[in-house]
């Protein structure tokens, strides 16, 4: 589905540059069509993506309907708007979560 397709776009995106750069582990609920647990590790050499929780402990989790979360991830919606009009619920550390808007 559009959410996992999604995921694997960020995994192939996914550099050391990144991982030096933010240093943190992004979970996402996401709730709807291919919801479930999602995360993405950037603080682990390498990094990674996918489905299920992170190998290691979040850093933030965040939380979205699955349509939003395409959205933001594909441009069409600001994560900035998601979360001021709340359809973006952010829990942990918010400056990992600006550094990983930046990345979008």
């Amino acid at each position: 589905g559009p959410v996992a397709e999604t995921f694997r776009v960020i995994r192939g995106a996914v550099s050391e540059e990144f991982v030096r750069s933010t240093r943190g582990v992004f979970q996402f609920e996401l709730s709807g069509d291919g919801g479930g647990t999602w995360y993405i590790d950037l603080k682990s050499e390498g990094g990674s993506a996918g489905f299920g929780k992170p190998p290691v402990a979040a850093d933030v989790v965040m939380s979205m309907s699955s349509t939003d979360f395409v959205k933001m991830f594909t441009g069409k919606l600001k994560p900035t708007l998601a979360f001021m009009s709340g359809k973006l619920r952010i829990k942990g550390n918010m400056s990992l979560a600006i550094k990983l808007e930046k990345m979008l």
